[in-house]
């Protein structure tokens, strides 16, 4: 396990601290029912806003004066992925993007995605979304340290020159780099697994503590002419224009199999405003930074270099490829007009109750992980790691896998009590982070981490011992999509019964890996075969092991009688009933075969095995 040299600096600083309390203003607040987040990036503040709409007292730190992290602060503002996976707080965010610019059409604006933005648009709807009477959020905090006595956290960080105190019985860690998890003793990984620890093949033999690279983006604005001389870049000294040759292709020569040219390059994420976000992967801005492995003086020192190495791409373009139009414009309020943060890949990931690997995402029904999902993505397995050459050479795009869901015990530490984490520090293994960690994903995992913290607080105990269920059916008021089926949207009726009675197994939807946006279908309007019925069932129902099904599909007078044989009938199925579900009356016609759709409903609503307590494993728990 490897750790920062600069957190021993750190643990001793918080111990200086913790004796000086006497000097420190501790803020007025109850502890017993308080949240803490430290961290106010993309999965902090969807945290914040879950956990205050379920009535609890939150206090969110923020590092800057921003919301949101990779998805405003870092610059982000390209949407990767879930286009068809509107699920909770990002498709409520998404919403609010498309009545400020007037609809999807005007947020498709580049090709890299469905969805792009100005990145201070995004912080001011983040804001307006986290007003809540129950929501603190302390601006321009500087974290100080961590401990816990008697049942009860303590957060020490600086915030306009003076040091302050924040007690509460819960904190969730969505810092960039998973900060918080070597000072509160949770177990972590930082960098690539070993396929004998994950049993991936297609993980390096032996473990390692390299990172993706990071990126320091930048947004250039189109003035509309050739910008004046002191508007553009001055060629700074460390610059080399063959770090950047293989970019695009240069005007007037041949296009290269699979090198855009310096057209589309720069079209890769233009955004509203006739801005354009770089964040170019190919010989672009990425900088590879050995993190874990530095002191906090040469993590500066690094971060640095990265900027640098920004503004050289940016006069690459502005001069050799002759866009002399676009100019670095300050779209963050910056110094020198760079995001208030850089952009992380990748994190320290908790060793949490379960761990996400590659198996269960290429295969989720021949585990039981997915019973258990909190969150949703589609973006492909995407890895960068050009800048360091020592990288194992691994075809992490080429991974195939379908659409996936994120298990709640990824965001619970084993031991560590009313801890959670809610970033790209989730118990994921270094190849499924490649996919976990994109914007829409961390915003589902921080929504996940907000309503457990929520539920813990309320019910007064440890973030483990909550229900899975319960957080699912939290999530779910909150249209969360607990399985990633595309084609049964939130508006749709049977959307609910079909998410529940998906995430108990009994119907399955079918995974296609499918380009920059992998795919599950549920197939609401197609028919079952009595056996594939039945097969599903006799997990949760053991008195129906004794029965067998043909290969005919799926009829109400089939159904009606393995409810019954179930012995778990809710109420009578009777027309009153069915009509009351908006469903037809089916006693009129008892052979009338019914759509998948159609048993997921009426199997929510006359056994509702959703109900069944699952454990974070998704095997069914004994009664009590």
């Amino acid at each position: 396990m490897l750790y920062h040299k600069w957190f021993s600096i750190v643990c001793i600083l918080c111990t200086c601290l913790c004796a000086r309390m006497s000097a420190q203003e501790t803020l007025k607040q109850s502890p017993s029912k308080t949240l803490i987040i430290v961290g106010a990036g993309t999965g902090g503040t969807a945290a914040a806003i879950q956990a205050a709409r379920m009535g609890v007292e939150v206090h969110l730190l923020s590092e800057n004066p921003w919301l949101g992290g990779m998805l405003t602060a870092a610059g982000v503002s390209a949407i990767d992925g879930n286009h068809q996976l509107p699920s909770g707080l990002w498709g409520e965010f998404r919403d609010k993007l498309y009545q400020h610019y007037g609809g999807p059409g005007a947020v498709a604006t580049g090709w890299v995605s469905n969805t792009h933005f100005e990145p201070k648009v995004g912080d001011s709807i983040l804001k307006t979304m986290a007003q809540h009477p129950q929501l603190n959020i302390h601006y321009n905090t500087q974290f100080k340290g961590i401990t816990r006595r008697e049942n009860v956290w303590e957060i020490n960080f600086v915030s306009e020159g003076k040091t302050n105190s924040l007690r509460g019985t819960v904190v969730i860690d969505a810092t960039e780099n998973g900060d918080l998890l070597p000072l509160v003793g949770a177990a972590f990984k930082v960098g690539m697994d070993a396929t004998s620890d994950t049993g991936e093949k297609e993980a390096p033999p032996r473990a390692n503590s390299i990172v993706q690279d990071l990126t320091y983006t930048l947004i250039l604005k189109d003035l509309g002419r050739d910008a004046l001389p002191n508007e553009l870049l001055s060629k700074p000294p460390s610059y080399n224009p063959g770090w950047f040759e293989c970019a695009c292709r240069l005007p007037g020569s041949d296009t290269p199999k699979g090198v855009v040219d310096h057209i589309q390059m720069l079209n890769y994420a233009k955004l509203p405003g006739n801005k354009y976000l770089i964040n170019w992967p190919n010989c672009g801005n990425d900088y590879f930074l050995d993190w874990p492995n530095l002191s906090i003086e040469e993590v500066q020192k690094g971060l640095a270099a990265a900027k640098q190495h920004s503004l050289n791409f940016v006069y690459y373009i502005q001069h050799e490829l002759g866009f002399k139009n676009l100019v670095v414009h300050n779209e963050f309020g910056t110094e020198d007009a760079f995001p208030w943060t850089p952009y992380h890949r990748e994190s320290r990931r908790l060793s949490g109750v379960v761990q996400l690997t590659v198996n269960e995402v290429r295969d989720p029904y021949k585990y039981e992980l997915f019973k258990t999902g909190i969150a949703v993505g589609d973006y492909p397995i995407d890895h960068h790691h050009d800048k360091n050459l020592q990288a194992p050479k691994i075809d992490f795009i080429n991974i195939k896998v379908p659409s996936y869901n994120v298990p709640l015990g990824s965001l619970i530490p084993q031991e560590t009590p009313y801890f959670i984490v809610a970033e790209k520090n989730i118990s994921v293994s270094n190849i499924v982070n490649g996919a976990t960690r994109l914007q829409p994903v961390v915003l589902g995992i921080g929504q996940a981490a907000g309503a457990l913290a929520a539920l813990s607080l309320n019910q007064g105990i440890p973030p483990k011992d909550v229900a899975v269920r319960e957080v699912q059916e939290a999530l779910l008021a909150a249209q969360v999509y607990l399985m990633p089926f595309i084609d049964v949207k939130p508006g749709d009726p049977a959307f609910y019964a079909i998410q529940k009675i998906g995430a108990t197994g009994i119907l399955k939807g079918q995974g296609i890996p499918y380009k920059w946006a992998n795919q599950t279908w549920f197939y609401p309007r197609t028919f079952i075969s009595q056996h594939t019925l039945l097969d599903g069932l006799k997990k949760y129902y053991p008195t129906l092991d004794g029965l067998e099904g043909s290969g005919e599909w799926v009829d109400y007078s089939f159904l009606k009688s393995l409810i019954l044989s179930s012995g778990n009938a809710l109420k009578p199925m009777d027309k009153t009933t069915l009509l009351s579900l908006g469903l037809p009356n089916y006693n009129e016609d008892p052979k009338s075969v019914l759509t998948k759709g159609t048993i997921a409903q009426l199997l929510n609503a006359f056994l509702d095995p959703f109900s069944i307590a699952i454990d974070h494993y998704g095997q069914p728990m004994a009664p009590d």
